[in-house]
């Protein structure tokens, strides 16, 4: 059976969609961009803050069904300017700093939700 997640540690959904669904041991969560939780507003136009705001979206989605960033297989990540992809990269070597780097594709789109100049989703599998 799936089980829709939702936690106040991120941001709602901004459309007719769930923050997240675990089926079957996988947690698939939607596309994040830098909102911050309790203001629904993007952070800032600091592109690297941006980033990690993001990753943070997704961590506070992770956290809900007490996994870890280990359990991340797959991210997907949507730039609105390639020429940003070198700082994403900076920052996930920061970001997973324990040398496990989950897969990941990382596409040019034309626009994204809100503005937004990123967004990433993400797959976590976890056994429990």
């Amino acid at each position: 059976m799936n089980k829709i997640v939702n936690t106040i540690n991120s941001p709602s959904a901004i459309g007719p969609y769930s923050q997240a669904i675990l089926a079957n041991g996988f947690l698939f969560i939607s596309g994040q961009i830098p909102l911050d939780p309790k203001t629904m507003d993007i952070i800032d136009s600091n592109f690297e803050s941006q980033v990690l705001q993001c990753l943070n979206n997704i961590k506070g989605i992770i956290s809900e069904e007490n996994m870890d960033l280990n359990d991340i297989v797959k991210l997907t990540v949507f730039l609105t300017d390639i020429s940003n992809f070198s700082i994403v990269n900076n920052i996930f070597e920061n970001f997973f700093n324990q040398g496990y780097y989950p897969a990941r594709s990382l596409i040019e789109v034309s626009k994204l939700p809100k503005n937004s100049n990123i967004e990433i989703e993400a797959i976590c599998y976890c056994e429990k």
